[in-house]
């Protein structure tokens, strides 16, 4: 498989727009950045950045919305002219379980709107 291929790949599922703050520590420089979250996803986040990321740079990312946050190391799997989007590596239980119940208002949101809209 291709590295195209791969991130395709990488990149399927469902994604909801998402605005959260986050904070990401790149491991090679132990350095914080501050980034914006602009969508979430259950394998990844699409991520606003004061600085350019390199793709396959691992980092760990901790996203801050409302009263919880998630934690997770990560991978920059692709890039964008305005940030980057980052794969969720090994995750504790715990922030899997704040991951979904952010990504199941975003879907209930979703689904308020499309009512709204008919």
């Amino acid at each position: 498989m291709s590295q195209e291929q791969r991130t395709v790949q990488e990149r399927r599922g469902l994604r909801f727009p998402f605005d959260a703050s986050a904070e990401v520590l790149l491991e090679s420089k132990h350095e914080r950045i501050s980034a914006r979250v602009t969508e979430l996803s259950f394998r990844g986040c699409c991520l606003e950045t004061s600085i350019p990321l390199k793709e396959h740079q691992r980092l760990r990312v901790k996203i801050f919305h409302g009263d919880q946050f998630f934690e997770s190391v990560a991978e920059v799997i692709y890039l964008r002219p305005d940030g980057v989007g980052v794969l969720f590596g090994n995750t504790e239980a715990h922030f899997r379980n704040v991951l979904q119940g952010w990504i199941l208002r975003a879907l209930d949101s979703q689904a308020e709107e499309a009512v709204e809209e008919s």
